[in-house]
């Protein structure tokens, strides 16, 4: 999992293209998973996405599995 570091004042990170801890960007951001017009209101899903400075790698991972 992520952890501070005060050196560069920034949240490292376990990279796997880089295979390094390394800084990385968190954010939250909200996914509409229905195709159905109708239905995406209802169906926005919280998603963790967090980008390797180093590398520029973005992963995400469903932050709700209700």
């Amino acid at each position: 999992m992520a952890t501070t570091d005060d050196s560069f004042n920034g949240l490292t990170e376990h990279c796997e293209d880089c295979d390094l801890e390394t800084p990385h960007e968190v954010s939250v951001q909200l996914r509409t998973e229905s195709r159905k017009e109708e239905n995406a209101q209802f169906s926005r899903e919280p998603y963790r996405v967090a980008e390797c400075k180093r590398c520029g790698t973005r992963t995400s991972q469903r932050m709700n599995n209700a």
